[in-house]
């Protein structure tokens, strides 16, 4: 009996899926993360209306699951971005770049019609998982 080469990552520092998918998958030496959008995890409630705490908190959900995933934001190599208003580009690039200093993964923006929970913005990526600690 063979084992999957997949490993499901789930993590209670990050919401957990609402819908028939997982926080994030590791395979073949890498994390895909799903998208995380702005809730608090410990309240399942939106953060706040503010865009850019809005962008914080799903950078945080985000690294919380890279976490869980033997990752990290350091080891990301892309980021998909997704707003609700391109006019909050700068704004989300502002707060964006408190947590990418000299590590600047890839990145794609695109404006949605429409994210879950009717928020602002919501990131995903994929990441180097971490060499093992010996």
């Amino acid at each position: 009996m063979s084992s999957s080469p997949l490993k499901v990552v789930s993590t209670d520092k990050a919401p957990g899926a609402i819908g028939p998918y997982s926080q994030a998958i590791v395979a073949n030496g890498f994390v895909f993360a799903s998208g995380q959008i702005p809730v608090v995890p410990e309240t399942g409630n939106i953060v706040s209306d503010d865009v850019q705490e809005q962008t914080r908190q799903s950078i945080k959900n985000l690294q919380n699951v890279l976490e869980a995933a033997n990752s990290s934001l350091a080891l990301l190599v892309k980021t998909t971005v997704f707003i609700k208003d391109m006019n909050d580009f700068a704004a989300i690039n502002k707060v964006y770049a408190e947590f990418f200093g000299e590590n600047r993964p890839a990145r794609a923006c695109v404006e949605v019609a429409r994210l879950p929970k009717d928020v602002k913005i919501e990131i995903e990526g994929v990441a180097v998982v971490a060499e093992p600690k010996i």
